[in-house]
């Protein structure tokens, strides 16, 4: 199974979900797409089996993925402080792999109806939903 983890920025939430899925489901293939290098670089120490950045990389990553992880920010064209180009919110909305979207609160996008929880806690719930797809994937 692989599990596209796409993050912008410092990439410190890909950070993050790297590191978990690669701790907690081990056996999944991870691969890291950074909008920049930074947030590549990030994820790659992590632990990523495979990394790329830009717009190009999320484009084909999204083709290629079972799970795309992320910032919800991912499928909206222009947020991220401009990070996430429209080509990429559509290859993410568009691609046929399940998507958990993690939702952040920033760059003027608020989800209502979702408790602002920790960083620690959103990772937990991530892991939770990965692993009901990775032990049942034809079941979800």
């Amino acid at each position: 199974m692989n599990i596209l983890v796409i993050d912008a920025q410092g990439g410190g939430i890909g950070r993050q979900l790297v590191a978990a899925v690669k701790k907690n489901l081990p056996g999944v293939t991870v691969t890291a797409v950074g909008t920049n290098a930074a947030a590549t670089s990030a994820m790659v120490k992590a632990g990523a089996d495979h990394a790329a950045t830009g717009e190009n990389a999320v484009v084909v990553g999204c083709r290629r993925a079972d799970v795309i992880v992320g910032p919800i920010g991912i499928v909206i064209a222009d947020a991220l402080y401009g990070e996430i180009t429209p080509a990429m919110a559509r290859a993410v909305a568009q691609s046929g792999a399940r998507r958990i979207l993690i939702p952040i609160n920033h760059c003027d996008n608020i989800v209502v109806g979702v408790e602002d929880l920790s960083i620690g806690k959103l990772l937990q719930d991530v892991l939770r939903e990965l692993r009901k797809i990775v032990d049942s994937p034809d079941e979800i």
